[in-house]
């Protein structure tokens, strides 16, 4: 059993925006494996599939960002989820447009949302898959990161979706550590785009 949480902002007016990158690659999980219609209970939207034998529920809170972890935490109880069965999808400004990591554990890094999550499971072993939005040059963080991208960054950032999926995919039907062997390498071009 397994349980992929997507971080972001419920609202018309949050959808695509940067903040709600782990919404949107959550729904595209959901789309890939033909999930039913979600459902909205325990304070969130979920679905359940059956992927390569393996039960998995796809879940988007709807506390806002900051408080996801109080959708999280009565879930896991009432599905007695295992937190080691946990993967949690979301933004992240650290890293540029067009990339993705994921990691085993460790702090928040300053995600709101995953910190409310990890203290509210008392926990740092939470895996993640982080998208990079990069960060602002000119605007506040607040207003950057509920804008959505365009042109060339949202065309990366669009890539790395697509290549998160599959990372996801392969994470739920192997295991996280593969995933991150396969997945966590950095694209590097040289001057001439090669």
């Amino acid at each position: 059993m397994k349980l992929i949480v997507g971080l972001g902002n419920p609202g018309k007016e949050y959808e695509h925006t940067r903040h709600n990158m782990g919404f949107d690659l959550v729904d595209m999980l959901a789309e890939d494996l033909a999930a039913p219609a979600y459902k909205n209970k325990f304070n969130s939207l979920y679905t359940k599939v059956l992927f390569q034998g393996e039960t998995v529920f796809i879940m988007k809170p709807l506390t806002y960002m900051n408080l996801s972890g109080e959708a999280v935490k009565p879930f896991v109880e009432y599905f007695k989820i295992d937190t080691q069965d946990i993967i949690v999808v979301m933004d992240d400004m650290a890293l540029e447009p067009g990339r993705f990591r994921l990691r085993q554990k460790g702090s928040s890094g300053g995600q709101k949302g995953l910190g409310n999550i990890i203290d509210l499971l008392h926990t740092q072993n939470i895996k993640r898959i982080r998208i990079g939005t990069g960060e602002p040059l000119n605007k506040n963080v607040v207003d950057y990161v509920l804008t959505a991208p365009s042109g060339n960054e949202k065309e990366k950032i669009e890539e790395a979706l697509e290549e998160a999926l599959l990372a996801l995919k392969y994470a739920i039907a192997t295991n996280f550590d593969k995933a991150m062997t396969n997945f966590n390498v950095k694209k590097v071009k040289n001057v001439n785009g090669k």
